[in-house]
C-alpha cells in the first residue's frame, strides 16, 4: 500500500503483528539543490513517529562541495559511487565508493567532488533533524555561526 506519511509517498510493509515498517523511495523524495549538490530526505524527523534517524540521499557534482558546518547530531557518510575529499574537524582524506565516514556530534565536517564523475553518498544521523529547518531556513552552523 502507497500511503504519503510527512509529504513522504511510503511503501509500508507488515513486519509482524505489532511492527510496520516503511520503504522511503529516492526516486520519491523532493529534490533540493544547493551549491551543486541535489539532496532527497530519505527519512527525517516527523516522518515516522518516534524516529531517532535522518537520511539523506545526495549527488555531489564534479568540482562542488558540502560547506564546513557541524550540528549536534552524530552522522555517517557512505560513499556509493565516485570520489572525493572528507573533513572532519582537522583530518582530511580522499574517500571513495564503499567507504563509510563517522561524524562525531558537534565536529566541523564537510565533503568535496575531486573527480569529473558524480559523487553519491548517503548520510545517516542521530538524533533525528528536521531537513527542511536545516538546509533552506539556515539551522545548519558553519564555522560557529548561523547561516542566513
Amino acid at each position: 500500500m502507497l500511503t504519503a506519511a510527512s509529504n513522504h509517498p511510503t511503501l509500508e510493509l507488515r513486519v509482524g503483528e505489532a511492527e510496520e515498517a516503511s520503504v522511503f523511495g529516492r526516486n520519491l523524495a523532493e529534490e533540493r539543490e544547493r551549491y551543486g549538490l541535489a539532496s532527497r530526505a530519505l527519512l527525517q524527523k516527523g516522518d515516522v513517529p518516534g524516529t531517532r534517524l535522518t537520511v539523506t540521499w545526495v549527488d555531489v557534482a564534479p568540482g562542488s562541495g558540502q560547506r564546513l558546518h557541524y550540528h549536534d547530531a552524530e552522522q555517517v557518510y557512505v560513499v556509493l559511487e565516485g570520489r572525493g575529499r572528507m573533513r572532519v574537524g582537522d583530518q582530511e582524506r580522499e574517500v571513495g565508493s564503499g567507504d563509510l565516514v563517522y561524524v562525531p556530534s558537534g565536529a566541523k565536517h564537510g565533503i568535496e567532488n575531486a573527480s569529473q564523475e558524480t559523487l553519491v553518498y548517503v548520510s545517516a544521523a542521530t538524533p533525528a533533524m528536521d531537513v527542511e529547518a536545516a538546509y533552506d531556513t539556515g539551522g545548519l552552523r558553519r564555522d560557529g555561526r548561523e547561516e542566513t
